[in-house]
């Protein structure tokens, strides 16, 4: 199948101030079609904000009251977990988002889109910051309720923003690792299934829960190469002012998301194809 309509006026991609003109309102248009769909059903944002709430409501309370766990000097276990439990909420909305692109497909819209001009990387980009958008969203519900309980959030705006733009950037890795599994599962129970199986491994062996130091030495490896430790560093130290090395969580998380992407966009012809 070709995925160019003869004569499409492409040659405008080849100019990079154009090309990022109109990538960025590719990106803009598709995460204003994700408002949309939050603004006319709201229930699944209800629903999704039930689980954080529990984690933070008994798992952090209760930890928070035996002292279990060994916390930086004037930090709570409650305030230690929130940020973890922030990017939980995101992890698990991005983590599936590969079965909208699926049901696109089957749907006939997917190769809709593919017959346009606009390339295969603006498409997914502009799909992996939809994901952020809803992830954003989520995070300023779990930051309220984290609020109502007592946690001590950094009252410094520019913090503030950098954290959620670190939240959207792990929410467009995560949504662009889905899509990617997607390409090669081309199923939608498929992807469900290996979206499940990953999606606790990937929690339980980030810092979101405890401190990475406490692991075993095969499951601190395993830490080092997860990109949602990276993210979860990146929003405690911005959030909670815990040491981290912020520099190196936003490089990782740009350079994990930049391949992503990269995967997503050579995969996504043969999803379209299946």
């Amino acid at each position: 199948m070709t995925y160019a309509v003869p004569g499409a006026p492409r040659a405008a991609w080849d100019n990079p101030v154009v090309g990022l003109r109109r990538l960025a309102n590719r990106i803009a248009t598709l995460c204003w079609v994700e408002l949309r769909k939050i603004r006319h059903d709201r229930t699944e944002l209800y629903t999704r904000a039930i689980q954080p709430a529990l984690w933070l409501l008994i798992y952090g309370e209760v930890f928070t009251r035996l002292h279990a766990i060994p916390m930086p000097k004037g930090v709570s276990y409650l305030a230690y977990l929130s940020p973890g439990i922030l990017a939980q909420s995101a992890l698990f909305i991005a983590i599936f988002y590969g079965i909208q692109i699926i049901w696109e497909r089957d749907a006939g819209v997917l190769t809709k889109l593919m017959v346009t001009p606009t390339p295969r990387s603006a498409l997914i980009t502009g799909k992996a910051f939809a994901a952020g958008v809803r992830s954003l969203i989520q995070g300023v519900v779990v930051l309220i309720i984290a609020a109502i309980l007592g946690v001590a959030f950094t009252d410094n705006p520019l913090k503030i923003i950098a954290a959620m733009a670190i939240l959207v950037l792990g929410s467009a890795f995560f949504a662009c690792l889905s899509m990617s599994i997607a390409g090669v599962a081309l199923a939608r129970d498929r992807l469900m299934g290996i979206g499940q199986a990953i999606t606790m491994p990937l929690f339980f062996s980030s810092s979101a829960l405890y401190p990475t130091k406490f692991m075993p030495g095969w499951l601190q490896a395993v830490s080092k190469v997860n990109p949602l430790t990276y993210e979860v560093e990146a929003l405690r130290g911005l959030l909670i002012g815990t040491s981290t090395t912020l520099w190196l969580d936003t490089v990782v998380l740009v350079g994990a998301t930049v391949a992503s992407i990269t995967c997503a966009s050579l995969l996504l012809p043969r999803l379209a194809n299946r």
